[in-house]
């Protein structure tokens, strides 16, 4: 560090840090106060600018009881898109995979209903833990109708997706979905299966899909939050036609 230069310590202690992480130098674990300070010659308050600023812009998030970590690249999901966790994994360059979890046919009240489907209808349950790299990323439980969906309880669920495999060996393709996304507290078995850290909590994604006006679809996922987020846009330039509402008395 130059106490001359134009720039204040923190920020050549900041600029440094962020270079070391983008070539990978600092990578995982992040250095302790102690061990920056003896690194860069500085204060103890200098080191502490530097590193909140990198906390606050995403690159290092400290566990409680652990210390500090390189966060790593979260993976961007454009929403009010029909997508595919697999393509969204993929398509940023890391190898998606998945282990399953249940795969069979059932009955089940609630996603019966959902499906617009009888109580007692047969179904087709997929539930893997799906993988981003080597990390477990979401819990992703989906339920069909069997009468089209049977074909499924023979595919290697090792790395394809799903909406794949439904137009390959079943003729059904997805026209349509419906999202709920909301916040999720982890229970002991999703803390445990994803590799959870104490204070990290998950998006529960709820997903209604059809095809042709028809519901085929019935989907729970849990995602990490620390490692999937959702994007939108807007172009204040755009037109946009009024919604008309009614109402009854």
């Amino acid at each position: 560090m130059d106490p001359a230069a134009g720039a204040p310590l923190w920020r050549q202690v900041l600029n440094d840090l962020e270079g070391r992480i983008a070539s990978g130098d600092i990578a995982d674990r992040f250095p302790t106060d102690r061990e920056l300070v003896e690194q860069y010659g500085v204060s103890r308050h200098t080191v502490r600018e530097a590193v909140q600023r990198l906390r606050a812009r995403g690159l290092v998030e400290r566990h409680r009881g652990r210390g500090s970590f390189v966060r790593p690249d979260q993976l961007q999901q454009p929403m009010g898109t029909l997508y595919s966790l697999f393509r969204a994994v993929e398509d940023q360059g890391l190898e998606q995979h998945s282990e399953v979890l249940t795969l069979e046919e059932c009955t089940d009240e609630d996603a019966a209903g959902r499906l617009g489907l009888e109580p007692t209808a047969a179904l087709i349950r997929l539930e893997r833990l799906r993988f981003a790299g080597d990390d477990p990323l979401a819990i992703d439980a989906v339920w069909l109708p069997a009468a089209l969906a049977r074909p499924l309880l023979e595919v290697d669920w090792s790395r394809t997706a799903l909406y794949d495999e439904l137009a390959a060996r079943c003729d059904v393709r997805l026209t349509a979905a419906e999202e709920v996304i909301e916040p999720s507290l982890p229970d002991a078995d999703a803390r445990e299966i994803l590799r959870l850290d104490e204070d990290e909590a998950l998006f529960k994604i709820l997903r209604s899909g059809r095809a042709g006006g028809r519901p085929v679809e019935w989907r729970v996922t849990l995602v990490r939050g620390q490692r999937f987020a959702f994007t939108s846009s807007w172009d204040r330039t755009r037109t946009v036609e009024p919604v008309a509402f009614s109402s009854r008395t």
